[in-house]
């Protein structure tokens, strides 16, 4: 499992540094050519994002004893990643004097106030939409959990009615085991009290009839 994060760390470094060049130029550009640039840094740094998330789950895979040094390399990830994600939001408002001027003209002293104004008003909106997203994430994430616990919950009832049917049917095969038990016993018992009951008469006339012959013989 440490090579797979060590893996993602070497990916992890290249992109970080790309995307330090690219934050370093943004502020140089204008027009198409810094919306192209702003782009593929955003991109990129959805990809870090999703990198960092490989390397959590990989921590938690790695065993306890060295899973305290790997939870710390990501830490410094993840710290270094806001910081990225700071400075690719000033770069995305900043202009250098060069394209300021290129933009503003003879305008550019008395516009100072105005472009100022327009930063903070844009550096506002962009975290607005960083705090929707995170919200967004989070939402998304929690449909998920409450999907998996719906049927989670779906098949524990349906384990539950397939128990209940196999307990039906044990009691019905048990009722059916004691009639036939009782059956038999009644059907055993009655060859047994029919010779009991013939050698019970014989006495019985024995007893009778024996002392009247006895007397009629003259004995």
């Amino acid at each position: 499992m440490s090579s797979d994060f060590e893996a993602y760390e070497q990916d992890f470094g290249t992109v970080t540094a790309d995307i330090t060049n690219k934050i370093g130029r943004i502020p140089k550009l204008s027009g198409e050519e810094k919306t192209q640039l702003v782009l593929n840094v955003d991109k990129q740094l959805e990809e870090v994002r999703e990198l960092l998330e490989q390397m959590d789950l990989e921590v938690r895979e790695i065993p306890i004893q060295s899973r305290p040094m790997y939870s710390s390399r990501l830490k410094s990830y993840k710290q270094e990643i806001e910081k990225l994600e700071k400075e690719f939001k000033r770069s995305r408002i900043a202009y250098s004097d060069e394209v300021r001027n290129e933009l503003l003209g003879d305008d550019a002293g008395s516009s100072e106030n105005q472009l100022i104004k327009l930063r903070e008003e844009r550096a506002h909106l962009l975290d607005n939409a960083e705090k929707l997203e995170r919200s967004s994430r989070r939402l998304e994430a929690g449909y998920q959990i409450a999907v998996e616990t719906e049927q989670v919950g779906q098949e524990i009832l349906s384990n539950l009615h397939s128990d209940r049917e196999k307990i039906q049917r044990a009691r019905e095969r048990l009722r059916e085991t004691d009639a036939n038990l009782g059956k038999s016993s009644r059907i055993l018992t009655v060859p047994v009290c029919l010779p009991l009951n013939r050698d019970a008469t014989v006495l019985f006339l024995a007893l009778v009839f024996f002392p009247l012959l006895v007397a009629r013989c003259g004995f």
